[in-house]
């Protein structure tokens, strides 16, 4: 079992960064590709961005391409989600995940979930 805990998020403005972290115990996350999805009041949980397991291929959803760069650090057992120029409809509950591929995550295939932190983004 692999239990992921996010932190991070919080109140910043528009224009403003955030950096999302997720820290895996358990096992380690060294096979898990892993990705971060977000879900909006009344909306679907939508994926934003997924990173294989030895760091060589990151994907990204359109809206967060050249905003959001997501990395990992398998010695620490942590994956991370640097996000730039926030927007208010960035707002939403963050959650980290684990799967088996990024092809697998980006379809919502998910081995691990965490409890979420929340963005909220103010115009």
């Amino acid at each position: 079992q692999v239990q992921l805990v996010e932190s991070g998020g919080g109140l910043v403005q528009a224009g403003g960064s955030l950096r999302l972290s997720c820290a895996a115990s358990g096992r380690t996350i060294s096979t898990y590709a892993m990705g971060w999805f977000r879900q909006a009041p009344g909306k679907e949980r939508e994926f934003v961005a997924a990173i294989s397991a030895n760091s060589g291929y990151t994907l990204y959803a359109d809206s967060e391409k050249g905003r959001f760069a997501i990395s990992r650090d398998n010695a620490k057992n942590t994956v991370y989600l640097q996000m730039n120029i926030l927007k208010p409809e960035d707002t939403a509950v963050y959650y980290c995940a684990a799967g088996r591929t990024t092809s697998t995550l980006i379809v919502g295939t998910v081995d691990y979930w965490g409890q979420g932190t929340q963005v909220t983004v103010s115009s």
